[in-house]
C-alpha cells in the first residue's frame, strides 16, 4: 500500500495548497523562528562597538599633566593638535567635522546678506551687455576694448 504525501493528506477539508499557502502540517509551528540559530541575543553591531570604543578611557599626557580622557576626546584633541601645527588635511577634516555636526548656521547667513553695490553694478553691466548682444567674456588683457555693435 502506497503511503500518501504530507501534502495530500492536509488537502482534506476545504483547505487548499498552493502559492504562498503552504500545507499546514510543514509550515513553522508556533514560537519557532524560521532561522533557529540566527543572531545570538546580545551581540552588538559595528555602531553600538564604536560607540563602546570611543567611550573607553585612556591615559593622555600633555605637557607635565597626565589625565584620563575617553578615545573620542583624545582623536578630537590629536586632530586639533594636528591644525594647530599647520597641517591642512587635518584642519579640512575638523572644519568639515564642525560645520556637520556644530551646524553653526554661518553659511546660510553668508548666503543671506545682500551684495555690496559694486558687485551689484557688475552684474547690472553684464546683464546689459547680455541684452545688447555682446560677447559674454571679458577679454584677457583686462581693458574692454569691445566695439558696441550697432542696434
Amino acid at each position: 500500500m502506497k503511503k500518501k504525501a504530507p501534502q495530500e493528506e492536509s488537502n482534506a477539508g476545504d483547505y487548499k495548497v498552493g502559492y504562498g499557502r503552504p500545507p499546514k502540517d510543514t509550515r513553522f509551528q508556533p514560537g519557532c523562528s524560521g532561522n533557529p540559530k540566527g543572531r545570538p541575543k546580545g551581540t552588538k553591531n559595528l555602531k553600538a562597538d564604536l560607540i563602546e570604543e570611543l567611550g573607553e578611557r585612556i591615559l593622555v599626557r600633555e605637557g607635565e599633566q597626565a589625565k584620563q580622557v575617553s578615545k573620542q576626546r583624545a582623536l578630537i584633541k590629536t586632530l586639533m593638535a594636528q591644525t594647530l601645527k599647520g597641517n591642512a588635511r587635518a584642519a579640512s577634516l575638523l572644519l568639515t567635522m564642525m560645520m556637520r555636526l556644530l551646524d553653526t548656521g554661518e553659511v546660510a547667513d553668508d548666503l543671506a546678506k545682500p551684495s555690496l553695490e559694486d558687485e551689484l553694478e557688475i552684474i547690472r553691466g553684464f546683464e546689459a551687455r547680455l541684452r545688447r548682444g555682446e560677447a559674454a567674456t571679458p577679454s584677457l588683457d583686462g581693458d574692454d576694448t569691445s566695439q558696441e555693435s550697432p542696434s
